[in-house]
């Protein structure tokens, strides 16, 4: 099991928090620092079953200041979170071919 986290967000914390409390020790990539590339946000998509959009940080300042727009393709959406991974939505967690954004926490737990 796999989380990509950021420790300074408070739904990432409950996450984990969530995953530790039921014994399960996940690996977690920092993705802020280890940014994944466009393959893995497509791979992502797909077993979560959402368009780039579904976890992307919409209102986040960098989607503006990097002209982005939510009539995009998709492959310029995906390349935009490669360079700029704040905007991806967090946290995310991966439990072989599963995965589930944590909006909220308690979200994680169905993929046990």
């Amino acid at each position: 099991m796999v989380i990509w986290h950021n420790p300074r967000c408070s739904k990432s914390r409950e996450a984990l928090k969530l995953l530790q409390e039921r014994g399960v020790d996940p690996e977690v990539r920092l993705y802020l620092d280890n940014s994944p590339d466009v393959e893995e946000l497509e791979a992502a998509a797909k077993a979560l079953g959402l368009e780039p959009l579904g976890m992307m940080r919409t209102k986040e300042k960098a989607f503006a200041e990097k002209g982005l727009s939510k009539e995009m393709q998709h492959d310029l959406l995906f390349a935009a979170m490669a360079a700029e991974p704040k905007l991806i939505e967090r946290p995310i967690v991966f439990n072989g071919d599963k995965a589930a954004l944590g909006r909220p926490p308690e979200a994680v737990l169905d993929i046990l």
